[in-house]
């Protein structure tokens, strides 16, 4: 009769970011899975010791920041202006977004008191400063922002209760151009993330209705689209043609980096740059 590796053996090997499938191994006796678990675990310990000596000695940044970084300067190449705002929002403005009392999100929203709660997007903000900078300036506006945002998420393999995520719109993009430019920023995007290989898929979102979302080829959800004129529009007075998109960073990473866990990208005290700092 087989024996497969202990739980505790298989919750620390995944911790060090062994493969899924070589958890389910089998072997013949329990002195031969424990020799192998001590080959195993010593090589994966090795594995992460040196992804930490390479950030301390080497990068000096974790791959989240560099990423960050690298998407920055691609978008702000492309015209784009980048808006920092606050964490810290109000009801008003998920409501603007029919983000109510009935809508699924809203159970997954922060709250910090009645009034206030941690944004769980970016989109409120950046409605409310391209409103603003509209009076100003006519269309072609092109706005985007990289910051956390906070939902009550599973904690899955692909959800973290705080993540980073960039959100880009581009204001007076012409009706019949929409589509193709959305296409081409993803393109953008994913070039200055080093993701070649990604499709896009019609998808119908909880908030925007009909758009089209970035698939990596394993089928993870690596990015939301959306367009208007839409509904949304009018409670922040916005009467203009738009097109925007969504990434989340960790996931763009985890995706990247052919892991299986997005907690290793995290802001994190227990992973750093996609390595377990506990190894010893």
């Amino acid at each position: 009769m087989s024996v497969n590796y202990t739980e505790a053996q298989k919750n620390r090997l995944a911790e060090l970011g062994m493969d899924y499938a070589g958890l389910n191994q089998e072997f013949e006796t329990p002195s031969e899975r424990e020799k192998q678990y001590k080959t195993v675990e010593k090589q994966a310990v090795r594995e992460n010791k040196g992804m930490l000596n390479h950030l301390l000695f080497e990068s000096h940044q974790p791959k989240l920041v560099l990423l960050q970084e690298a998407l920055e300067k691609a978008l702000c190449r492309e015209g784009f202006t980048q808006v920092t705002t606050p964490i810290i929002i109000s009801r008003k403005f998920l409501e603007r977004m029919t983000i109510d009392g009935t809508h699924p999100l809203n159970d997954q929203v922060f709250w910090l008191d009645h009034k206030t709660c941690l944004r769980p997007m970016l989109a409120p903000n950046l409605y409310e400063v391209s409103r603003n900078l509209m009076n100003i300036t006519r269309p072609p506006l092109k706005v985007f922002e990289v910051g956390s945002c906070f939902r009550k998420e599973s904690e899955g393999n692909s959800h973290l209760k705080e993540f980073t995520m960039l959100n880009l719109v581009e204001w007076g993009t012409p009706m019949e151009e929409r589509v193709e430019r959305l296409k081409d920023l993803a393109t953008l995007v994913l070039e200055a993330a080093d993701i070649p290989d990604y499709r896009l898929e019609e998808d119908d979102s909880v908030v925007y209705g009909k758009g089209l979302d970035v698939v990596g080829t394993n089928g993870l959800e690596l990015a939301s689209t959306s367009m208007g004129p839409h509904a949304l529009d009018a409670a922040w007075k916005i009467s203009s043609t738009w097109v925007g998109i969504g990434f989340g960073l960790e996931r763009l990473l985890m995706y990247r980096e052919k892991q299986q866990g997005i907690h290793r990208f995290s802001k994190s005290i227990t992973y750093l740059d996609g390595a377990r700092l506990n190894i010893k």
